[in-house]
């Protein structure tokens, strides 16, 4: 009698699961990218689909304002209103900050705690995300931009710098959300903190 048996001594192990029969290599490898690249399988809601419903669910893929903006009603725009001027009252200062922190015109740092939240809200997926820059980025910048060139010598050469390091960052950041990778940076975030 095997330990199961001590266990349990009224229940009969009738049911066994059979070994799977060995998959051809290809298949294996397209399952084995699928559930790397694409666990949670979004493209099921395209299957059996017309192709314009699939050109709807593809913008609504992309670009998630096109599936709630219908279903948006007037009491969420009150509520949105309100955090909106909330958070733009403590958002637009910091960012004024934080453009200071990393040796940049205070304009910058306007745009950074307006736009980045539009773009979020058209494309994001959360509704309780909040977008902004943060200081130890700032810092960052600074400091790695210092390395190369004095922005008291040269602020022409130290702002293309700075946005050339975050048109870089936007593309990593753009192509791990489109190969779902996002949860990287969430958790090299997180590590920051």
């Amino acid at each position: 009698m095997g330990n199961a048996d001590y266990a349990y001594p009224n229940v009969e192990c009738g049911h066994r699961v059979a070994i799977p029969p060995p998959q051809p290599f290809f298949k294996s490898l397209k399952y084995s990218l699928k559930e790397t690249f694409f666990p949670d399988d979004p493209f099921r809601r395209f299957k059996n689909q017309t192709p314009s419903m699939k050109f709807v669910l593809g913008l609504q893929y992309f670009f998630p304002i096109f599936e709630w903006a219908p279903k948006y009603t007037l009491h969420f725009l009150k509520s949105d209103l309100i955090s909106g001027i909330t958070i733009a009252s403590l958002a637009i200062p910091q960012g004024i900050s934080y453009a200071k922190l990393a040796n940049l015109p205070p304009i910058l740092g306007l745009y950074s705690s307006f736009i980045p939240p539009l773009i979020y809200a058209m494309m994001g997926s959360s509704r309780d995300l909040a977008v902004g820059t943060v200081a130890v980025g700032s810092l960052l910048m600074a400091s790695m931009l210092g390395r190369v060139v004095n922005y008291n010598e040269n602020p022409n050469l130290f702002l293309h710098l700075a946005f050339t390091a975050t048109f870089f960052a936007g593309v990593l950041q753009a192509s791990l959300g489109l190969l779902r990778y996002s949860i990287i940076l969430y958790s090299s975030t997180c590590a920051m903190l």
